[in-house]
């Protein structure tokens, strides 16, 4: 199976390929990824001018609809995961750090809110290459098919907020290990 990774707006490459190296490291080198040098945009539609956000569902749908010419152009099974540098937020959320159709093919990751500097921090390019990387995983195990994980350490737990994903691993607790490899060789 692969995983393509797509920009959705303005995003630096060197992240990307950062992300790349470690799904394939999460995903027990049984996936590959692929970084692509296509750029999606970001629809004027899913900025929300009072909230000073962007939805997600939009922008999903699109990566979503991404996803289904690149198969159809490819011939083969697939999942895109989007990046952006934009806040993004769902429905009843007050900011989400990525999202995914579970299962499905599209998920999206959003680096706004996983920079040190969000926080009032010093730069720290390790943490925020860590940060999304977590989440990449996490978002691509939902679209395979994982639910949230109720351990705590597990790349699959909810996170509420920055400091639940600092103290989450980057990898899947053996119990949703073996639901992915499973989900893996299913798809």
């Amino acid at each position: 199976m692969n995983i393509y990774i797509v920009r959705v707006g303005d995003v630096e490459k060197e992240i990307l390929l950062f992300i790349k190296r470690g799904v394939e490291e999460a995903f027990f080198h049984k996936v590959t990824c692929i970084v692509l040098g296509d750029r999606l945009q970001l629809p004027h539609e899913t900025y929300n001018d009072v909230r000073c956000q962007y939805i997600s569902e939009i922008i999903l749908d699109k990566i979503l609809e991404y996803s289904t010419n690149l198969k159809r152009d490819k011939g083969e099974k697939c999942i895109v995961l989007g990046v952006t540098n934009v806040d993004i937020y769902s429905p009843g959320m007050n900011f989400i750090f990525g999202e995914a159709n579970c299962p499905g093919k599209a998920a999206i990751i959003s680096l706004f809110r996983l920079r040190p500097e969000f926080y009032g921090e010093e730069e720290n390019k390790q943490l925020f290459v860590e940060r999304s990387i977590k989440e990449a995983v996490h978002e691509l195990g939902h679209a395979l098919g994982l639910r949230h994980c109720k351990n705590p350490l597990c790349v699959m737990y909810f996170s509420l907020h920055i400091g639940m994903t600092d103290r989450k691993m980057r990898k899947f607790c053996e119990e949703c290990a073996i639901k992915l490899r499973h989900l893996i060789t299913k798809n």
